[in-house]
């Protein structure tokens, strides 16, 4: 399965998961530029995000990511 197809299942599995990840990005980034990859997993588990966002969060490479960085790549729409 490829990185889109994961990404689509992900997303497609609850109907609210892309809006709820949505908001979380919206969130986290209000002022920010760069947010870390562990600093995003730690806010979607205090979200309490679905296990397989969360899995996808945490298999991110460490480092920062600009909104349009992580929304790409977890599926959200937040740009």
């Amino acid at each position: 399965m490829t990185e889109t197809a994961v990404t689509d299942a992900v997303v497609s599995d609850e109907p609210d998961i892309r809006r709820r990840l949505d908001d979380l990005l919206e969130d986290l980034y209000h002022g920010q530029e760069r947010i870390s990859q562990a600093d995003i997993y730690r806010r979607a588990v205090a979200a309490e995000l679905p296990a397989q966002l969360l899995t996808r969060i945490a298999a991110l490479p460490e480092g920062e990511y600009a909104v349009d960085e992580a929304a790409d790549l977890l599926g959200g729409s937040v740009t």
